[in-house]
């Protein structure tokens, strides 16, 4: 590889690392949230189970849940592409 592919990867490298610290940062909050909808499913009373409100907070939980997963699944193929690019770097 010539140096100015390099130099051109070592940016990319450098870009995306950027965006992962980024993506990092939103994933913390995604979690904050979830983990604040789950205790307050967890603490809905047994009187609230079978009422509308309680089946918003389990979608809701539930679709924070799979909002997490999602992207926590996109920050790892990131940092794949980031080491690929790593790779072929050397």
């Amino acid at each position: 590889m010539n140096a100015v592919r390099r130099r051109t990867i070592t940016k990319l490298i450098g870009r995306l690392n950027g965006l992962l610290g980024q993506m990092e940062d939103l994933l913390g909050d995604i979690d904050i949230v979830r983990e604040e909808e789950n205790e307050a499913l967890n603490n809905m009373p047994e009187s609230l189970m079978e009422t509308d409100r309680y089946a918003q907070i389990e979608a809701a939980a539930d679709n924070l849940e799979e909002a997490y997963d999602t992207f926590s699944e996109m920050k790892d193929s990131l940092e794949d592409v980031v080491n690929s690019l790593e790779a072929a770097q050397e």
